[in-house]
């Protein structure tokens, strides 16, 4: 027996169509319930048969808005899943907090050469050794084609089938436990990718109202409790059913919600409620362009209460200091000083003026009462590698002694530490934007789109790789054969020292934003940051000098290069080198 429910409150009629194996395809009415639910109990129907929704008159099937498994892709029949089949072993996992957590971002597709959970699953021991925390998957619904960044999502509830659909993603959940590592997912609540949008013909989930990716979703307009629910309840379902211990949401910026209960505050109430039904933590991980720190504080002390928000202001001040780019919105970083203001306070646009943007941008955070925590700091990312023209890595222009400087800078911050996979070892892959849309004309016009995109800024279009030629995809996977290579053993090599340094010492993790102290020369290009009796120096000129210290150094826990030498309150550096170093 299976009841099938869907919302569709402009339909005069639904039915269902039940494909199973042992019987043939049949039709069977719902009935007309509250508030635009069709309801039927087709006794017949179990987990394995495949079903559509027919809206009307239409004799066309359509996947269920909230289907759970889309084996055919999301332009096929949705197919019955029971959530309680699985075998989970992890019952005594209590789960991990975000504070204190180092983060490993990855893409399932371009992790492995396989691409899927099962081979995910086989590298697991890399990062218990690197000493990460929590892994966070980029999106993992179902997408149209077989390969994808997972942001051209659209249906919430089912696992892109590629990776080894619901079960291959709880096995990988399942043993990332076993081992000690918590799973967090990037969810996108903003847009609707292009091809597969079959939730707008079954009610008003989208509104006239556009942003960067497509239409926004109906937050406060008529229907959009249910639309609201069905957000949440997405939310709820990785937490609960996949046993994952947080969420990344994807530009919160772009949900458009004027009730004066704001969806994310909703969403952060289920989600605690939840928590305490589990006994773990369960965390929420916002993107957010606004510099809004109100996200991330209490929701006691009036603010949305999220646990975290992703910090894209660190991530440009290091990258400009140590790449010398200043296009785009790295225009207004690239100084010591612009470093010194996100290392001590967070965001360096804080009600200042964006010459990218062209008008003041941001708030200033509490430095007080906010803990550093909750800002997620990276070097790298998904979206500051795949968003350049060819999608290189840092490890493409910069030397080794530069990329121990970048990782050193954000591993001895006072944020939460994420780190993009590969870049522990420098890796040479690039990681490119890519699509594989079965229709000839979106695919031709993705990459049309991209390559004018980057055309405007000054490239030339055969430079910029083709989003749909499966030789970009094909790049952008990991090549696991050079960690036993230079230069990338000896990156591998401090980035382990690193974290290792880091969990060592409570100085290096304190979130105490008030408590940073830097010095720094701009003239002379070095740089230290205080954190309580260790100090972290850097040298970012290309000759060897001297770096004062408001103490005498007693001790090097660990230096990028060799040759530190300590004397009476200075400490002698080789070229671009970093060395953390004890006070006492």
């Amino acid at each position: 027996m299976t009841t099938f429910e869907v919302w569709a409150p402009s339909a005069g009629r639904v039915r269902v169509r039940i494909k199973g194996a042992g019987h043939e395809a049949a039709d069977h009415e719902l009935a007309a319930g509250e508030e635009g639910w069709w309801r039927a109990e087709v006794p017949e129907a179990g987990p394995g048969d495949d079903y559509g929704y027919l809206l009307g008159d239409s004799t066309q099937p359509l996947p269920d808005p909230r289907s759970l498994r889309q084996p055919d892709g999301v332009h096929g029949l949705s197919r019955l899943y029971d959530h309680s089949a699985y075998p989970w072993t992890d019952t005594a996992w209590t789960g991990r907090q975000l504070p204190g957590s180092i983060l490993y971002e990855l893409h399932v597709g371009t992790f492995t050469p396989e691409g899927t959970f099962d081979a995910a699953i086989e590298k697991l021991p890399h990062l218990v050794s690197l000493g990460v925390d929590m892994v966070e998957l980029l999106p993992v619904n179902a997408v149209n084609g077989t390969h994808n960044w997972g942001y051209d999502g659209v249906l919430w509830y089912a696992v892109h089938e590629p990776y080894g659909g619901p079960d291959g993603m709880k096995r990988f959940v399942d043993a990332c436990h076993r081992i000690g590592l918590g799973v967090v997912v990037d969810v996108v609540y903003n847009h609707l990718g292009p091809s597969g949008a079959y939730m707008p013909q079954f009610g008003p989930y989208l509104t006239e109202g556009r942003n960067t990716w497509g239409q926004s979703f109906n937050l406060d307009g008529p229907g959009s409790d249910e639309v609201r629910k069905h957000m949440i309840d997405n939310a709820l379902m990785w937490l609960r059913d996949f046993h994952v211990d947080g969420l990344r949401l994807d530009a919160v910026h772009a949900l458009v919600d004027r009730r004066a209960v704001h969806v994310l505050e909703e969403l952060r109430r289920e989600t605690e409620v939840l928590s305490t039904h589990l006994g773990r933590p369960l965390s929420l991980i916002a993107e957010s362009d606004l510099n809004d720190a109100r996200l991330v504080t209490a929701w006691e002390a009036g603010g949305y209460g999220l646990h975290g928000v992703w910090d894209d202001d660190v991530h440009h001040a290091v990258h400009a200091l140590i790449t010398g780019e200043r296009q785009g919105y790295y225009g207004d970083y690239g100084s010591m000083d612009s470093l010194t203001t996100v290392l001590t306070s967070a965001y360096l646009h804080a009600g200042t003026w964006s010459s990218f943007r062209q008008r003041v941008h941001g708030r200033p955070v509490d430095r007080t009462n906010i803990p550093g925590h909750r800002f997620v700091a990276s070097l790298q990312n998904h979206d500051q590698i795949g968003n350049r023209a060819t999608g290189d890595r840092l490890s493409a222009t910069l030397p080794p002694t530069l990329l121990k400087v970048g990782a050193a800078l954000i591993l001895t911050s006072p944020f939460t530490p994420m780190l993009f996979m590969g870049e522990e070892w420098g890796a040479s892959t690039p990681w490119q934007f890519f699509t594989s849309h079965p229709e000839p004309e979106l695919g031709e016009a993705t990459a049309t789109g991209r390559k004018a995109e980057f055309a405007e800024h000054g490239w030339d279009a055969a430079e910029v790789p083709d989003p749909q030629d499966p030789a970009t995809f094909a790049n952008s996977k990991l090549d696991w054969s050079e960690l036993d290579g230079d230069p990338h053993k000896e990156i591998l090599a401090f980035y382990r020292e690193l974290v290792a340094v880091r969990k060592a010492h409570p100085d290096l993790s304190d979130p105490r934003l008030d408590e940073v102290r830097v010095a720094h020369s701009e003239a002379d290009h070095w740089l230290v940051i205080r954190r309580g009796s260790l100090a972290v120096a850097v040298n970012l000129a290309g000759e060897r000098q001297s770096v004062p210290l408001d103490r005498a150094p007693q001790e090097v826990l660990l230096a990028s290069e060799r040759w530190v030498v300590l004397s009476s309150h200075e400490v002698e550096m080789p070229a671009q080198s970093v060395a953390i170093l004890d006070l006492g």
